[in-house]
C-alpha cells in the first residue's frame, strides 16, 4: 500500500521508533493469528472464602476467628468489584493486620 506524507505529518516519536501505532496494529495482529490467550475468571464464592481461610491461617490467625471474618472478606470482595486471589490476600492482610497481630506470614 502506498504511504503518503501527509499521513505521517501527525506521527509521534516513540523513542527510536517512527511508526509507533503500526507496531502496535502489527503486535494485534500476529496475536490474532498465533497468540495464546490466558484467562483469569473469577473464584466462586466457596472458593473465595477458601483461599481468604488459607491466608488467615498463613498471617497468623486462630482458626475460631476465621469464621468470623467471612461476611467482612465477601465484603470487602464485593467492594472491590472481584473474587480473586489478590482480593483474597489484600483482605487477609488487612484482616490479620486489625484483628490477630502484625499480619506477617508465619515461616
Amino acid at each position: 500500500m502506498p504511504e503518503y506524507m501527509q499521513e505521517n505529518l501527525e506521527t509521534k516519536h516513540l523513542g527510536e521508533e517512527i511508526h509507533p501505532g503500526e507496531t502496535v496494529e502489527e503486535k494485534i495482529s500476529l496475536s490474532e493469528r498465533f497468540g495464546l490467550w490466558v484467562s483469569f475468571y473469577p473464584f466462586d464464592q466457596d472458593d473465595y472464602l477458601e483461599i481468604v481461610s488459607h491466608w488467615l491461617r498463613e498471617l497468623g490467625c486462630r482458626e475460631g476467628e476465621i469464621p468470623k471474618a467471612r461476611q467482612e472478606a465477601l465484603q470487602w470482595a464485593l467492594l472491590r468489584g472481584s473474587r480473586s486471589g489478590r482480593v483474597a490476600w489484600q483482605f487477609a492482610r488487612d484482616y490479620a493486620g486489625r484483628n490477630a497481630g502484625n499480619g506477617k506470614p508465619k515461616r
